[in-house]
């Protein structure tokens, strides 16, 4: 009897934690963008490579409506000054101040070096 009790607490411990909730559900779509950050910095990818991931993380984010990751834009505008591709940068920069207010001071200060105050 013992070891019929014994087995059914185990299968209950065993069932249970898959029945607990998760956590809240994330507010942004992070997709690839925390290992497109790691590449940039460790520079072992290719920017236009990053380029693609991120412009895919965005669409991604589209596709199940959900806001991309604060400094993704921000990013991806760093990727395209980096490739020579200004206006797509600047572009970039403009949607992450829309986005993110907070981030407008670095925002302009990165079109500011780029030659263009916003």
């Amino acid at each position: 009897m013992k070891l019929l009790q014994l087995s059914a607490a185990l299968i209950a411990a065993s069932v249970l934690p898959g029945c607990a909730p998760k956590g809240p559900e994330p507010i942004y779509y992070w997709g690839d963008y925390q290992q497109q950050i790691y590449s940039y910095y460790k520079k072992d990818t290719d920017p236009a490579k990053q380029i693609d991931a991120l412009n895919l993380d965005i669409e991604k984010a589209k596709a199940v409506n959900k806001p991309v990751a604060p400094g993704l834009h921000a990013q991806l505008g760093l990727l395209y000054a980096k490739t020579g591709e200004t206006d797509k940068a600047f572009g970039q920069f403009a949607t992450e101040k829309q986005l993110f207010p907070e981030s407008a001071p670095y925002m302009d200060f990165l079109m500011k070096k780029k030659g263009v105050a916003q």
